[in-house]
């Protein structure tokens, strides 16, 4: 029976890409259709999403939501464990979700026509001028009442552990004066692991904490934001049993995840 996991696992890969190719072309159709571009999006939220936990027996469980209006722009900031967080996020979170995301799925088919469909800010983090354009254009979306997700650790944590936080997001939300909504994810690490392709069943949780607010801070408060939302998400991590996090805050220009040794204190 050495063969049965592993052809199992195949079987629910390539029914989740054929799952994914058939509700991409049909949200797509229906949002032309009715002139709605909030459409993909829901249906991503109701429909989609939920397929990929369910198909490997995990479960889903959200903590009671805070009391925040989700009528209002919001930068949501999560922690990386796992591709399973992108269908959490989508689920979990009760208002329609543009994502920031590294701009080599742009060119992925049916997955980046979605993505270019609805919306998502897609950012070249080798072009530092591209990358900015992409975070201004992020800005002007907040501004128009659009609600943003993005992943400060830039990369996914090998061992649940929440990494150091870029700084975009920060200077982002300080630019479009709205709230940035800490979110905690655990569970997805080990779901979908990184650098495999093998669905386990493993439960995930998610809890979304309060505002931070960003009215009248400047540059100049940015790293203090970055510090304060870091450590918003390392608590609601640990309410959700997660590891916690390593010592560095902030991500070195140009690195994601862990710095490297500086010389000296290489093996």
């Amino acid at each position: 029976m050495t063969w049965f996991y592993p052809l199992l696992n195949v079987l629910q890969l390539a029914f989740l890409v054929v799952w994914g190719v058939f509700w991409i072309s049909l949200s797509g159709v229906l949002m032309v259709l009715t002139l709605n571009g909030n459409l993909p999006l829901v249906m991503a939220r109701r429909i989609w999403a939920p397929m990929h936990w369910r198909i490997a027996g995990a479960h889903l469980h959200v903590d009671p939501l805070p009391d925040i209006d989700w009528s209002r722009p919001h930068i949501f900031l999560m922690n990386h464990q796992s591709a399973m967080d992108i269908p959490c996020a989508f689920a979990a979170l009760p208002v329609n979700i543009r994502f920031i995301a590294k701009h080599v799925l742009q060119y992925v088919p049916f997955l980046g026509w979605y993505m270019t469909m609805t919306g998502m800010i897609f950012v070249n983090r080798t072009h530092r001028r591209k990358a900015v354009q992409s975070l201004k254009q992020a800005g002007e979306r907040i501004r128009a009442g659009k609600s943003i997700l993005a992943f400060p650790e830039g990369t996914r944590s090998l061992d649940g552990l929440i990494l150091p936080f870029k700084k975009g997001p920060f200077v982002l939300a300080i630019e479009a004066q709205v709230p940035i909504v800490p979110v905690a994810i655990e569970g997805s690490g080990r779901a979908l692991p990184t650098g495999g392709i093998r669905l386990r069943r493993h439960d995930i949780r998610v809890k979304v904490g309060m505002p931070i607010e960003t009215q009248g801070l400047t540059g100049a408060d940015r790293e203090a934001l970055l510090r304060r939302t870091r450590d918003a998400i390392i608590q609601l991590h640990r309410e959700l049993g997660g590891p916690g996090a390593v010592d560095e805050a902030i991500a070195q220009q140009g690195h994601e995840g862990r710095s490297p040794l500086p010389p000296s204190t290489a093996p």
